[in-house]
């Protein structure tokens, strides 16, 4: 299933994109799309029957916004540098765990929401990523099969990075992450029945139409199933919680002099197979 959240900020209704690309209303059967919904088996189970029996709404989607697919997001956990394309182009060795950081569950907003240049930036940078969206309770888990076990589904999210905020004003990476509107994800949140293998996608981003990242999650150097187990070994994971799990070479800091680091007015679009696509337009903070 491909489920979503429409309309004005802080006041979305759930939705479903169906297999003809035709927008349902699931608000008469759910509240809304979150943590709570994912871990209920018998509530998904209620909107797939419905679907298939064709029992739910057309939504007209002519000006809908689309929000963030997952309301309530407890955390953001985020994979650094967990493509081996990505290491090379940065320079950096392979790391032999995942490195692991955060991103406030405040910095995520729509797929076609601003984006805003922090005030003072200079290096605003793109990442398209894989989000790993949990289903299921998960504290210290034995396996990467059982890492997948309790993905609920997966989705595009667009890791907006400060790399002078990150990497040249001391301690940890956060403060290049944190900055407002550094999360776009969605448009939809792919069931992960529907998704299959998750080391078998492209991920692809542009910036004001030029193509700047074509990559596999196949280079992944942790793949899906590793990183929600290796993390279940430090914290508790919860239905709802979001793991952006690194991205491919292409980003701005990995390229020659002078990096082209994004600017009010730039216009960027990210896409991954079979999860729909994101477009920004920036603007100063």
């Amino acid at each position: 299933m491909k489920l979503l959240r429409v309309g004005t900020a802080g006041q979305e209704r759930p939705a479903l994109l169906d297999d003809e690309g035709v927008l349902r209303d699931l608000s008469g059967l759910v509240a809304d799309i979150d943590g709570a919904l994912l871990a209920d088996e018998a509530a998904l189970g209620r909107i797939r029957a419905a679907a298939d029996a064709g029992e739910l709404l057309a939504l007209d989607g002519e000006g809908l916004r689309v929000g963030p697919p997952v309301a309530r997001i407890g955390k953001v956990v985020c994979i650094g540098l967990n493509y081996h394309d990505h290491a090379r182009e940065t320079g950096a060795e392979p790391p032999a765990e995942p490195v692991v950081f955060f991103k406030a569950a405040d910095t995520v907003v729509g797929p076609n929401d601003t984006v805003l240049v922090p005030r003072g930036s200079v290096k605003t940078d793109w990442e398209v990523e894989l989000a790993v969206v949990i289903g299921r309770t998960a504290r210290y888990l034995e396996s990467a099969e059982d890492g997948l076990a309790h993905v609920a589904g997966y989705a595009v999210a667009h890791d907006v990075s400060e790399r002078e905020f990150q990497i040249e004003r001391g301690g940890t990476w956060d403060k290049g992450k944190n900055c407002e509107t550094f999360n776009p994800l969605g448009p939809w949140l792919v069931t992960a029945d529907e998704v299959g293998d998750p080391q078998d996608l492209s991920l692809r981003l542009w910036v004001n139409g030029e193509l700047k990242q074509d990559g596999t999650t196949a280079e992944q150097i942790f793949p899906v199933g590793e990183v929600v187990r290796y993390v279940s070994r430090f914290m508790t994971l919860y239905p709802g919680d979001v793991i952006n799990t690194g991205t491919p070479a292409g980003v701005a800091l990995g390229q020659p002099e002078p990096k082209p680091f994004l600017r009010a007015g730039d216009v960027v679009e990210l896409e991954i197979s079979g999860l729909g696509r994101q477009r920004q337009e920036l603007k100063d903070a």
